[in-house]
């Protein structure tokens, strides 16, 4: 049976990066006899009424058989769901692997190595951080520390902190957003692992590297080598991609002490064009793999 898919990403954000995956997965796609229509998320409205739940397009093509999700507009993927399309991944898995709290909840939930971490209070649109709650975080993790946004990309709204004063100075300036404290993983500085799973299976992995910063995000400037990951980074990969429901995701591991891996980051849309140019495996091919056996 010959499938028809459809792959949305966001239509409103700069550059090809995001189509670009999507061609990945339709050209995939079509290596496995597998139909494709490519849809920018704002070319696809959901539409709610009395009795009526309905997905509107310029096309009126009849809903796909799946649906391969590369944003995170989850209420797009949400009312797909209620359709009766199978979203991959899905709408919940999207959901918390975009908030970094949400994430690292899960995995603590399941056991899983994580840098240690406090959730900062909630403020609502503004409002002052309690003293209280920066002087236990400094006496619970020290310097330096990690604040991190719960919303962010690319390396980028992850902030290494090295005295009280740049601590107060960046939580004042965080005021209405959902962000943590976290423990600074010193031994990974500039280092970590970029694990991609399908399914059960770790399927390419690659370590990222960087000379003048701590964060190791090839988006900002890191190199990144072919690597061949020990049992327990894949246990732990796979581990943490099912602790958030996905069927695949890219995962970030730091070198803990003893170089033991810790989680540090899920993508549930990571982008494959660097690990194929660093290994030479095209994981849109054990996406759309996995696929179509889950379907058939």
């Amino acid at each position: 049976m010959n499938l028809h898919g459809w792959i949305i990403y966001n239509g409103n954000l700069p550059g090809n990066k995001f189509l670009d995956f999507a061609q990945w997965i339709q050209a995939a796609a079509t290596r496995k006899n597998s139909t494709t229509t490519i849809y920018k998320n704002n070319e696809l409205l959901s539409y709610l009424g009395i009795g009526q739940l309905e997905v509107l397009r310029q096309d009126k093509n009849k809903l796909p058989d799946y649906v391969v999700f590369a944003d995170k507009d989850i209420y797009l993927a949400k009312q797909l769901e209620y359709l009766g399309v199978p979203v991959f991944n899905s709408a919940e898995a999207i959901d918390i692997s975009d908030d970094k709290i949400a994430t690292y909840q899960r995995l603590a939930v399941k056991n899983l190595p994580i840098p240690r971490t406090i959730i900062a209070p909630k403020i609502f649109v503004s409002g002052q951080l309690d003293k209280t709650t920066v002087q236990l975080a400094m006496e619970s993790l020290g310097f330096p520390m990690i604040i991190k946004e719960s919303f962010g990309s690319f390396g980028e709204q992850v902030y290494l902190i090295y005295t009280e004063e740049e601590l107060y100075k960046m939580v004042e300036s965080l005021q209405g957003k959902a962000f943590m404290f976290q423990e600074f993983i010193s031994s990974s500085y500039g280092n970590d692992l970029r694990l991609q799973v399908v399914g059960d299976e770790v399927v390419a992995a690659m370590k990222r590297s960087a000379s003048d910063d701590f964060r190791a995000n090839v988006t900002a400037g890191g190199t990144m080598t072919a690597y061949k990951p020990t049992q327990q980074e894949e246990k732990l990969a796979i581990a943490a991609t099912q602790a958030i429901g996905a069927d695949f995701a890219g995962i970030d591991l730091l070198f803990g002490p003893n170089n033991s891996p810790i989680v540090c980051e899920i993508n549930s849309n990571a982008h494959i064009r660097n690990m194929f140019d660093c290994t030479n495996i095209n994981v849109a091919d054990y996406i759309i793999g996995y696929i179509l056996n889950r379907l058939n």
